[in-house]
């Protein structure tokens, strides 16, 4: 049991650190870059085997045009600023597949899908260019490594919490697992999804603005998913913040991203 403990505090204590670009955020990476893109890219060959692609020329091209604009200008302000090393094994790639679901994501290693479902919402190239950012910039941040690093030492921790009370009834060490697990969920994986979705709306504006797209599209696009949403779900148990919480932070990030527009 001792050793066990030990074992959980050397790892605390060793756990490998990174920054987020731009912002600065300390996050924490227990997996590599190889470890990652292995599971992305057999996750990303399954979804795309299973979806049909789009047949709507007009806005596939729309969503390969922006994804490739924004691409390019963050590996061009990487390069510029020595971090190129960042995204030297992302492979971009953009699609939008035949579904009506109001979604987008990107998988880390750049491979980004767009739903039909979310183009009445987007409207325009500029609202492309809202979602596309928002998507690139959780890949460029490694959202995905650091979910997939506290889920790691969360469940070394649930272990060592099992074995610290070992001695106890089963029916002790259940309520204790339980206890551990509901406040992992609400105190870490859910603020720090969360936080995630804060830091990949700013960099988001930011990434835009670079392709020269108006950041100010933001708020427009989100007051529009609120009307498609209207209601939304308190966001204290949900891993996304509230679309009137997104909103006002964008306004507060507004005139960063608009630093970057202007250069372009």
């Amino acid at each position: 049991m001792k050793k066990a403990g030990l074992l959980f505090m050397i790892m605390i204590f060793t756990v490998s650190c990174s920054q987020v670009l731009i912002t600065g955020r300390k996050q924490l990476v227990l997996v590599s870059d190889a470890e990652l893109l292995n599971m992305s890219l057999q996750s990303y060959k399954q979804f795309i085997d299973s979806v049909p692609l789009s047949k709507d020329v007009v806005h596939t091209a729309m969503v390969k045009k922006t994804g490739t604009k924004i691409a390019t200008a963050v590996e061009s302000f990487l390069k510029a600023n020595g971090h190129e090393a960042e995204i030297a094994n992302f492979q971009w790639e953009f699609n939008l597949v035949e579904d009506s679901t109001v979604n987008a994501f990107c998988m880390p290693g750049g491979k980004v899908v767009f739903f039909e479902g979310i183009l009445p919402v987007t409207q325009t190239e500029a609202g492309v260019a809202v979602v596309m950012g928002h998507e690139i910039a959780h890949a460029v941040a490694n959202h995905s490594k650091e979910r997939l690093s506290q889920q790691i030492l969360l469940s070394y921790g649930a272990s060592a919490a099992d074995l610290l009370f070992s001695q106890k009834s089963e029916t002790t060490r259940y309520g204790i697992q339980t206890l551990y697990g509901l406040g992992a969920q609400l105190g870490v994986i859910l603020p720090y999804s969360r936080e995630h979705e804060f830091e990949a709306d700013r960099l988001g504006l930011i990434f835009m603005a670079m392709a020269g797209y108006d950041p100010n599209e933001a708020v427009a696009f989100w007051e529009r998913m609120s009307a498609n949403d209207p209601n939304a779900q308190l966001d204290f148990m949900s891993t996304h913040p509230t679309n009137a919480k997104r909103i006002a932070n964008m306004k507060k990030v507004l005139a960063e991203a608009m630093g970057y527009y202007q250069k372009n």
